[in-house]
């Protein structure tokens, strides 16, 4: 894994998030997009998830006042309802030192919106703090949106379980982390009907599994999903990853956080 593929947002279907990230109150290290348009099913209505890394100023980390690590913000921009998301570094290096599969996502995504030099350096960092038990966090975010898809019938939390085991299954046997669906589809062992559910996806964020035509039953759903969770288990037994990151990533962690923290002063 290298420095991220920079894709031109606005030709990607996305709106210009540069004064997005000029109005931020602190220095944004990196800002991607990650939700559906990453991982490949954006409806019409999608809103943009918008995630990134904020540094906080060194006087306030060091004094007595508690600090808020992480900012979140809702709002409409010119009908396109936008989420951000950014923890200052040190909280998000904490959660990558974590089997965290949503973080690496987000640092690893090819929607740049917002880069620089610290941003790079968590990239290259980013392949010796995978772990055999990123495979626990893609487990158990696809159970709970299996149970979300069983209570709403709705297309989304449906891909999303599709999309986590596969991406969890790739991880393990690859070592690459890849959340975009389209791709894995190509990797193979998805059920053939995935293209058909992210088709009707499309027209509506929250469209219903029960207003697509020829939609596979839920016995057969049910069948797919428990067949990529125990393929999911066998990738992980089987996975080279090792059990913790590896310790000089761990070190040259901490030393980006303290050495951007006093950099920037």
């Amino acid at each position: 894994m290298t420095a991220p593929l920079t894709v031109t947002l606005p030709a990607y279907g996305l709106p210009d998030l540069a004064p997005v990230i000029a109005g931020q109150q602190h220095a944004l290290l990196f800002a991607t997009v990650s939700g559906a348009h990453l991982y490949g099913f954006p409806s019409r209505d999608s809103d943009v998830d918008l995630r990134g890394v904020h540094l906080l100023p060194l006087r306030e980390v060091l004094g007595l006042a508690s600090v808020r690590e992480t900012h979140a913000r809702t709002w409409d921009r010119h009908g396109v309802e936008m989420d951000l998301v950014t923890h200052d570094l040190a909280k998000f290096a904490r959660l990558l030192l974590q089997p965290n599969g949503y973080v690496l996502e987000q640092l690893l995504s090819p929607l740049v919106a917002h880069t620089t030099a610290a941003h790079t350096e968590l990239v290259a960092l980013a392949p010796r703090l995978l772990t055999r038990h990123h495979a626990r966090h893609y487990r158990g975010f696809a159970r709970t949106q299996w149970r979300r898809f069983e209570k709403t019938g709705e297309l989304k939390p449906l891909l999303y379980t599709f999309r986590v085991l596969l991406t969890g299954i790739h991880l393990m046997r690859t070592q690459e982390v890849l959340a975009h669906l389209p791709s894995l589809l190509e990797a193979g062992q998805a059920p053939g009907f995935l293209p058909d559910l992210i088709g009707a996806k499309a027209e509506a964020e929250h469209g219903l599994l029960a207003h697509m035509s020829g939609a596979p039953g839920t016995e057969r759903l049910a069948a797919d999903v428990e067949a990529l969770a125990a393929a999911l288990d066998t990738a992980e037994a089987d996975t080279g990853l090792p059990q913790e990151p590896r310790a000089r990533a761990r070190a040259r962690l901490n030393e980006l956080v303290v050495d951007t923290r006093l950099r920037t002063g």
